[in-house]
């Protein structure tokens, strides 16, 4: 085969550092918006951005020579930055230190889209603890509990 051609998409899932209720409903459009300007700033493709106070969803489509870890640390990184120039009451923000990232098939990009919108309703009755959980284990991804939450 003479050129790749890949189709890759990624659920990468974060939350802010202990969990610390920081994006209110004031400024999270702003901070998702930013979120995908880091994407598409790194040549990848933002498909649905959202959360609720305590944590993120980001579903992107992005090259093979991008590894996910690269993508969450740009992501992350570059969006702690920003929040601390922008909003000056949020000087003590961070994001945890880890992710959890998850493969899309074409076919369940839309799906996982529609998820990441109803997260606001979605979070009326579960925390995301359990969410995080529940995706951890339909994915099949070993985790010791001891340092999940950390």
């Amino acid at each position: 085969m003479a050129n790749t051609y890949t189709s890759l998409h990624y659920h990468l899932v974060f939350s802010t550092k202990n969990r610390e209720r920081w994006i209110n409903p004031e400024i999270e459009e702003r901070v998702w918006s930013y979120l995908a300007g880091i994407a598409k700033q790194n040549k990848m493709t933002p498909i649905q951005i959202g959360g609720v106070e305590d944590h993120v969803h980001v579903l992107l489509g992005a090259s093979p020579t991008l590894a996910p870890s690269k993508i969450a640390q740009m992501v992350k990184g570059g969006s702690s930055a920003w929040i601390h120039d922008t909003f000056p009451d949020m000087k003590a923000f961070a994001w945890q230190d880890g992710f959890g990232g998850f493969t899309v098939s074409r076919s369940n990009v839309e799906s996982v889209a529609d998820y990441i919108r109803g997260q606001r309703e979605h979070h009326r009755s579960r925390t995301f603890q359990d969410e995080y959980l529940a995706l951890l284990q339909k994915h099949g991804v070993s985790y010791d509990e001891k340092y999940l939450w950390d």
